[in-house]
């Protein structure tokens, strides 16, 4: 955890309220979109989100400053999402009774979405090249495109890593996504 967000975490958990407002506004995004993966809802991910931050909130005296926050609240949103989808009953529909629209049987053939053989192929054409792209860009781009695209690290965070300024990562994290578009200009898409 950066000096920053430590200063931000000792001020929120000795009462400071908008230190735990700057915390809650630079993890929502991520809080939110773990949650919106987990239930695939998107009002149901929005209160789990904040209902996190409430639980984060309530339980910040407790915790070590020492240690990084995400991780931590991504423990949180993930037992709560957990439990609501252990919560969570849908109905059920036995496979052996007929299924019926208005006393008629009804077929019970399932469409099969998943790619055609040829698809997958064209798709892991297209991961292999994007990755050798990427391989092939120099070492200061790939390192920024990475972190950011592949560990999903912020700016801040990137900067923290590499230990550079923080406008170095985003000039190097452009020059080295304009590379890439340069290279896969025939799939690139905007």
């Amino acid at each position: 955890m950066s000096g920053g967000e430590r200063g931000l975490v000792q001020a929120a958990q000795a009462g400071d309220r908008e230190a735990f407002a700057e915390l809650v506004r630079r993890y929502q995004g991520r809080i939110y979109n773990m949650a919106l993966r987990m239930t695939a809802n998107p009002e149901t991910a929005a209160d789990l989100a904040q209902e996190s931050f409430l639980r984060a909130y309530a339980a910040l005296p407790r915790f070590d400053a020492a240690w990084p926050l995400a991780p931590w609240l991504f423990t949180i949103t993930a037992n709560l999402c957990r439990s609501w989808l252990t919560r969570r009953r849908l109905p059920t529909l036995s496979l052996d009774l007929p299924v019926t629209i208005d006393g008629e049987p009804v077929p019970r053939e399932v469409p099969d979405e998943r790619p055609a053989p040829d698809q997958l192929v064209e798709q892991q054409d297209l991961a292999d090249r994007i990755r050798r792209e990427i391989a092939g860009l120099p070492l200061e781009y790939r390192l920024v495109v990475e972190l950011r695209h592949f560990g999903d690290l912020s700016y801040d965070e990137i900067a923290q890593t590499l230990d550079i300024p923080l406008s170095d990562v985003k000039s190097r994290l452009f020059r080295g996504r304009r590379k890439l578009r340069e290279r896969l200009g025939d799939v690139w898409h905007t």
